[in-house]
Protein backbone atom coordinates (compact mmCIF):
# COMPACT_ATOMS: atom_id res chain seq x y z
CA UNK A 1 0.00 0.00 0.00
CA UNK A 2 2.94 2.33 0.57
CA UNK A 3 2.89 5.34 2.85
CA UNK A 4 -0.51 6.54 4.05
CA UNK A 5 -1.71 9.45 6.19
CA UNK A 6 -2.45 8.57 9.81
CA UNK A 7 -3.53 10.19 13.06
CA UNK A 8 -1.01 10.99 15.78
CA UNK A 9 -1.89 7.56 17.26
CA UNK A 10 -1.10 5.78 13.98
CA UNK A 11 -4.69 5.15 12.88
CA UNK A 12 -4.99 5.16 9.08
CA UNK A 13 -6.96 8.03 7.53
CA UNK A 14 -9.37 7.60 4.62
CA UNK A 15 -10.98 9.62 1.84
CA UNK A 16 -14.50 9.16 0.49
CA UNK A 17 -15.10 9.34 -3.29
CA UNK A 18 -18.53 10.92 -2.77
CA UNK A 19 -17.02 13.98 -1.08
CA UNK A 20 -16.43 17.08 -3.15
CA UNK A 21 -13.39 19.30 -2.74
CA UNK A 22 -13.69 21.05 0.59
CA UNK A 23 -17.02 19.42 1.52
CA UNK A 24 -17.85 16.26 3.44
CA UNK A 25 -20.79 14.25 2.11
CA UNK A 26 -20.60 11.62 4.85
CA UNK A 27 -23.87 12.13 6.79
CA UNK A 28 -24.46 11.45 10.50
CA UNK A 29 -25.15 7.73 9.93
CA UNK A 30 -22.03 7.46 7.78
CA UNK A 31 -19.96 9.15 10.52
CA UNK A 32 -20.86 6.32 12.91
CA UNK A 33 -18.79 3.92 10.80
CA UNK A 34 -16.37 6.48 9.38
CA UNK A 35 -15.65 9.01 12.17
CA UNK A 36 -14.46 12.40 10.98
CA UNK A 37 -10.85 13.25 11.77
CA UNK A 38 -11.86 16.20 13.95
CA UNK A 39 -9.60 19.19 14.38
CA UNK A 40 -8.83 20.70 17.76
CA UNK A 41 -10.50 23.94 18.82
CA UNK A 42 -7.39 26.00 18.01
CA UNK A 43 -6.47 24.20 14.78
CA UNK A 44 -5.44 26.36 11.84
CA UNK A 45 -5.27 25.40 8.19
CA UNK A 46 -1.78 25.33 6.70
CA UNK A 47 -0.54 24.35 3.25
CA UNK A 48 -2.36 21.26 1.95
CA UNK A 49 -4.13 20.86 5.33
CA UNK A 50 -7.49 22.63 5.50
CA UNK A 51 -10.59 22.53 7.69
CA UNK A 52 -14.12 21.61 6.57
CA UNK A 53 -17.38 21.04 8.44
CA UNK A 54 -18.45 17.48 9.17
CA UNK A 55 -22.15 16.50 9.23
CA UNK A 56 -21.97 16.69 13.04
CA UNK A 57 -21.18 20.41 12.74
CA UNK A 58 -17.61 20.09 14.01
CA UNK A 59 -14.50 21.07 12.09
CA UNK A 60 -12.58 18.21 10.52
CA UNK A 61 -9.27 17.99 8.71
CA UNK A 62 -8.98 17.76 4.95
CA UNK A 63 -5.83 17.09 2.94
CA UNK A 64 -5.60 18.63 -0.52
CA UNK A 65 -9.31 19.48 -0.18
CA UNK A 66 -10.34 15.89 0.65
CA UNK A 67 -12.00 15.41 4.07
CA UNK A 68 -10.34 12.75 6.23
CA UNK A 69 -11.91 9.95 8.27
CA UNK A 70 -10.94 7.00 10.41
CA UNK A 71 -12.69 3.60 10.26
CA UNK A 72 -14.32 1.87 13.25
CA UNK A 73 -13.14 -1.56 12.07
CA UNK A 74 -9.49 -0.49 12.43
CA UNK A 75 -8.69 -1.56 15.99
CA UNK A 76 -4.98 -0.84 16.17
CA UNK A 77 -2.41 1.46 14.62
CA UNK A 78 -1.48 0.63 11.04
CA UNK A 79 -4.60 -1.41 10.23
CA UNK A 80 -6.22 -0.38 6.94
CA UNK A 81 -9.39 -2.49 6.89
CA UNK A 82 -11.33 0.37 5.29
CA UNK A 83 -9.19 0.61 2.15
CA UNK A 84 -11.41 -0.22 -0.81
CA UNK A 85 -14.68 -0.62 1.16
CA UNK A 86 -17.62 -0.23 -1.22
CA UNK A 87 -15.19 0.87 -3.91
CA UNK A 88 -15.48 4.44 -2.54
CA UNK A 89 -13.24 4.49 0.56
CA UNK A 90 -9.47 4.72 0.17
CA UNK A 91 -6.49 5.03 2.48
CA UNK A 92 -5.33 8.64 2.21
CA UNK A 93 -1.90 9.08 0.61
Amino acid sequence: MGKVLATEKGMVLYTFDKDTKGKSNCDKDCLKKWPAFHAGAKAKAEGEWTLVKAADGKEMWAYEGKPLYTYVEDKKAGEANGDGVGGVWHAAK
